[in-house]
């Protein structure tokens, strides 16, 4: 067979409402808390049975904001400061000859509401609305290969950045009750410097603002310094 169709078993709830500001990869903010929404036919408690006995899962996943934009044989990793090209095959890029992703997340508990199963999620770099299309089991003995070659990246992402915060932007997280981790979490994305390779090359001051959850957050960047200046709830 040439082409195969799948079906969607359930999509993510996630505190990332647009690409930017995602860590590049999986369990690099464990706060980054999200949901998996299974939908009817695929909601039944017998196809999870047993599955809370796995700390991590594997999230088998669609890159639905991306897939329309086609695929590229070569693509420029931003690891690599966004100018060395390699070959799709040997990133995880987005723009791939079928749009899927692969995501290990760890598994914190499954509950249900109403006609829909929850499986609720932490550690997560999805983003708000990923199609889900399987899920797996992580399995230590077979997946964790301590000896294996990361090739350009061959270890965690680290900056150099720093993170404060402006008083309205620190009584705001201190203030609101539905995420208690939401000045860690700030804090963790801004530390990855999700900025764009070519604009992190520039001395003057730069603004920025991303959603997160339903907060519109806006910060300031100088040199290695993040500076959240105001946080605020959607409409």
């Amino acid at each position: 067979m040439s082409s195969f169709q799948f079906q969607v078993i359930g999509t993510v709830e996630s505190p990332y409402k647009q690409k930017f500001a995602i860590p590049r990869q999986p369990g690099l903010i464990a706060e980054a808390r999200g949901k998996l929404v299974l939908v009817p036919p695929y909601a039944e408690d017998d196809i999870v049975r047993g599955i809370e006995a796995f700390s991590h899962l594997w999230l088998v996943f669609v890159f639905h904001e991306t897939a329309s934009k086609g695929w590229s044989p070569l693509v420029r990793p931003p690891r690599l400061g966004g100018n060395t090209r390699k070959g799709v095959f040997a990133t995880r890029a987005t723009f791939r000859p079928n749009p899927i992703g692969l995501s290990v997340v760890k598994l914190e508990r499954v509950y249900r509401h109403k006609s829909n199963l929850v499986l609720e999620l932490s550690g997560i770099d999805l983003l708000d609305g990923t199609p889900i299309l399987d899920i797996k089991p992580y399995l230590p003995y077979a997946d964790a290969l301590p000896e294996a070659g990361g090739g350009f990246a061959d270890s965690a992402p680290q900056t150099s950045m720093a993170v404060s915060f402006s008083q309205q932007a620190s009584t705001f997280c201190q203030a609101q009750t539905l995420y208690p981790e939401l000045a860690v979490l700030i804090e963790k994305v801004l530390k990855q410097d999700p900025r764009p390779s070519y604009k992190k090359q520039r001395d003057a001051e730069q603004h920025y603002g991303m959603t997160l959850y339903h907060f519109n957050i806006k910060w300031t960047v100088n040199g290695d310094h993040n500076h959240v200046t105001e946080i605020a709830q959607l409409p």
